[in-house]
């Protein structure tokens, strides 16, 4: 690894250094969720500016994701309706979250938008991964404990 260029402080240089591994982490995307995804930003893009909040994110995080067929998609990576348990690493508090499109979105039932902050955060990450993303409030900080359960890796290659 190159050092930081001489003019550049050692917490400037470290600051850049984490926003820089925390974008550049590898996600996964299979090509049936890639195209739904691609489909539902189109159609957002279309009914004006209301709904646009993390759109910009969630194409940022398609085009640099691994895309894979859904037969291939390892079982550790979350993927549309998987079920997920994740922990707030500043509370401490483990959630389980269902990731889903705008339409299934209930948040009574811990179901959440892919288009939501933590659900564009969500995305294509692995159990053991952690997130940082921008929410309203701040920098929240998350690690993916469990994917209780993920279509592909239980046959379902169309949910």
């Amino acid at each position: 690894m190159v050092g930081p260029p001489s003019h550049v402080g050692v917490a400037a240089f470290a600051f850049v250094l984490k926003e820089t591994a925390v974008s550049e982490r590898q996600i996964w995307i299979t090509t049936f969720d890639l195209e739904r995804l691609s489909s539902l930003i189109d159609g957002v893009r279309a009914t004006g500016p209301q709904k646009k909040a993390y759109l910009g994110e969630l194409e940022k995080e398609l085009e640099r994701a691994r895309m894979v067929d859904p037969e291939k998609i390892p079982g550790d990576v979350i993927t549309m309706n998987s079920v997920v348990r994740i922990r707030d690493l500043e509370s401490r508090e483990e959630t389980t979250y269902t990731l889903v499109f705008p339409a299934d979105a209930r948040i009574e039932e811990n179901r959440i938008s892919v288009l939501s902050a933590i659900g564009t955060a969500l995305i294509g990450y692995r159990v053991g991964d952690t997130i940082e993303w921008k929410v309203p409030s701040g920098l929240k900080r998350w690690k993916v404990e469990g994917i209780l359960y993920q279509p592909e890796a239980s046959g379902h290659y169309d949910r």
